[in-house]
C-alpha cells in the first residue's frame, strides 16, 4: 500500500465567465474549499479502493494456498488408500497361511499322539 496522497492545489476558481470581480472573490474562496474537500474525499475514495484491492489479493492468495492444501490432502488420501489396499491383501494372505499353519500342527500333533499311544499300548 503507498502512502496518503496529496494533490496540488490548481488554479481553477468556480466562477463563470459573466462573473463579476466581486463575485470572482467571494466564489473563488468558496471554490477552492470546495475543491479541497473533493480532493479529500478522492483521495479517501482512492485509498478504500487500494484497502479493498490488496484484502482482494489476500484473499486470492489464501484461496490458491487452500486449492493447493486439498490437492495435496487429496493426493495423500489417494497414497494412503493404496496403502490400505495392499495392507488389507496382506493381512488377509497372512491369516490364510497362519490358518493352514494351525491346521497342519494340528494333523502333527494328532499324528505324534497316535504314534504316542501305540507305543504305550505295546509295552
Amino acid at each position: 500500500m503507498t502512502g496518503p496522497r496529496t494533490f496540488a492545489k490548481v488554479g481553477m476558481t468556480n466562477r463563470s465567465p459573466h462573473s463579476g470581480p466581486d463575485e470572482t472573490a467571494a466564489s473563488g474562496n468558496n471554490g477552492s474549499a470546495e475543491i479541497e474537500r473533493a480532493t479529500r474525499r478522492l483521495v479517501a475514495a482512492l485509498d478504500a479502493l487500494e484497502s479493498a484491492v490488496e484484502r482482494r489479493r489476500d484473499a486470492d492468495r489464501d484461496e490458491d494456498e487452500l486449492a493447493n492444501r486439498i490437492q495435496a490432502l487429496g493426493a495423500d488420501r489417494s497414497r494412503l488408500a493404496d496403502e490400505l489396499d495392499n495392507t488389507l491383501v496382506r493381512s488377509r494372505k497372512l491369516e490364510r497361511v497362519n490358518h493352514e499353519i494351525g491346521e497342519r500342527l494340528d494333523a502333527a500333533i494328532g499324528t505324534i499322539r497316535t504314534m504316542l499311544d501305540e507305543v504305550e499300548d505295546e509295552r
